[in-house]
C-alpha cells in the first residue's frame, strides 16, 4: 500500500485534479465533499500500486460521463459505484479487486474514492488519461487495444443500462446518448482490465502526481502559481481578465469559447480558448499557443486554484498555463486520437514547449 487517503491528502488531491482537468472532468468541489464524507463514514481508502495486485486481479475504471455544466446541479448520491461493480461482476463473472479513475482530471479523479470507501476496496495509483478528455475512447486502454465492453451506466435514481459495442467510438455514441436521456450526466464503467494489463495500458502514479501538485500549491512560500509552474514545468500563456464567455450544453458536452484580455505585462493581448468540456485550443489572433493533447488550465490568479469550464465567468482574474501531456498522447496514435484534428480543428499538433519557444 502506498498510503491511506486521509482528509489532507484528499484536499491536496482535489486541487491537483483541478489542475490536471484542463477545465473538464466534472466539479472538484462537490466530489471532494463526497469523498470526505464517504471516508469519514466508512474509513480511509488505500492507494495501491498496480504492481501490488495479482496479475489477474480485475480493475474497474469508473467515473461520470456527460456535460460538466449539468454536473454542478445534478450530482451523484454515492451508491452508483455499488451498482457499477455488481453488474460488471455479473457481466464478467469475476470479482472486482480495485477501482481506478477513468480520468484523473476534475471530479472524476475523486469519484472512485467515494465509491471505494463504501465498497471497502482500494484505488490504484493510475488512470486512463493523465488529464481529462471529453470522449469515452480517449483513454490509454483504447490505445492499448483493450475493449470498451462490457460497460455499465447508472444514475442517481437507480436506472441502469449495460452496453456491448463493436468499438470504442460506438461506445461513445451509445453512452453519450444514454447520458443525455439520464438527464445530462450519469456514472459509468468501461474498459475493465486486469492488473497485468494496467501495468502497460494506463498512466501510472497519476493520483500521487495530483496530490503532489496540490501540496505544491498549498505549501508555496511565495506565489502559488510560480510554485505550480515550477512543479509541472508549465508555461504561462497569459495573465488577464475573462472578457467574454460563450457556453452551452449540446448532446452531452459543454461547448463554447472564452475570451481573455491580458493585464499587466500582458496588457493588449487577447486570447481565445475553445472548449468541449475541456480547454482544447488556445489562440492569440489565430496563432496557436497550445492545444490538446497538452493541457491548458485556467487558474485563479491569486490562489492558483483551477477554474473549470463550467465555472468560468466574466470578470475573473486568471492565469492560463500550458504543460505537457503524458508521453503516450504524443505518439502517432495518441495524436490521432486526441490532437486538434480529432476535434475538428484544421491545426497540426505542436508541443507546448516548442510553441513557447523552449526546448523539450
Amino acid at each position: 500500500m502506498k498510503r491511506l487517503l486521509d482528509p489532507d491528502s484528499l484536499r491536496a488531491l482535489a486541487r491537483g485534479c483541478g489542475v490536471l482537468s484542463a477545465g473538464g472532468g466534472g466539479d472538484v468541489h462537490y466530489s471532494l465533499l463526497q469523498a470526505l464524507q464517504a471516508t469519514e463514514d466508512y474509513g480511509p481508502v488505500a492507494l495501491v500500486d498496480v504492481d501490488e495486485l495479482p496479475g489477474d486481479a480485475l480493475i474497474m475504471p469508473c467515473g461520470a460521463i456527460g456535460s460538466p455544466l449539468v454536473s454542478v446541479e445534478k450530482f451523484e448520491n454515492g451508491d452508483e459505484g455499488d451498482r457499477l461493480r455488481e453488474y460488471l461482476q455479473y457481466l464478467t463473472g469475476r470479482r472486482v479487486a480495485a477501482l481506478m479513475a477513468g480520468e484523473i482530471g476534475g471530479g472524476n479523479g475523486l469519484l472512485p474514492i467515494t465509491w471505494a470507501a463504501r465498497l471497502g476496496l482500494p484505488v490504484v495509483d493510475a488512470d486512463g488519461m493523465g488529464r481529462a478528455f471529453p470522449e469515452v475512447p480517449q483513454v490509454t486502454m483504447h490505445l492499448a487495444g483493450i475493449p470498451a465492453s462490457p460497460a455499465v451506466m447508472t444514475d442517481e435514481r437507480g436506472n441502469l443500462a449495460m452496453f456491448r459495442t463493436i468499438s470504442g467510438p460506438w461506445m461513445e455514441r451509445l453512452e453519450r446518448a444514454a447520458a443525455v436521456e439520464f438527464g445530462g450526466t450519469a456514472s459509468s464503467t468501461e474498459f475493465s482490465l486486469t492488473a497485468a494489463q494496467a501495468r502497460q495500458a494506463t498512466v501510472r502514479n497519476s493520483v500521487s502526481l495530483a496530490i503532489r501538485i496540490g501540496e505544491a500549491i498549498g505549501s508555496a512560500a511565495g506565489s502559488p502559481i510560480a510554485a505550480l509552474i515550477a512543479e509541472l514545468g508549465a508555461f504561462s500563456l497569459v495573465n488577464g481578465k475573462i472578457s467574454d464567455v460563450e457556453r452551452r450544453s449540446i448532446r452531452g458536452f459543454a461547448r463554447g469559447s472564452v475570451r481573455i484580455e491580458g493585464l499587466g505585462e500582458d496588457a493588449g493581448r487577447l486570447i481565445s480558448l475553445e472548449l468541449q468540456n475541456e480547454n482544447l485550443v488556445a489562440l492569440e489572433h489565430g496563432r496557436l499557443l497550445a492545444s490538446v493533447p497538452d493541457l491548458i488550465t485556467v487558474l485563479d490568479s491569486e490562489t492558483a486554484d483551477a477554474v473549470s469550464t463550467e465555472r468560468i465567468r466574466y470578470g475573473q482574474r486568471v492565469t492560463v498555463i500550458g504543460f505537457a501531456c503524458d508521453p503516450v498522447w504524443r505518439t502517432e496514435r495518441g495524436i490521432a486520437a486526441t490532437g486538434p484534428r480529432a476535434f475538428g480543428y484544421d491545426l497540426d499538433y505542436q508541443p507546448v514547449e516548442e510553441l513557447a519557444g523552449a526546448t523539450a
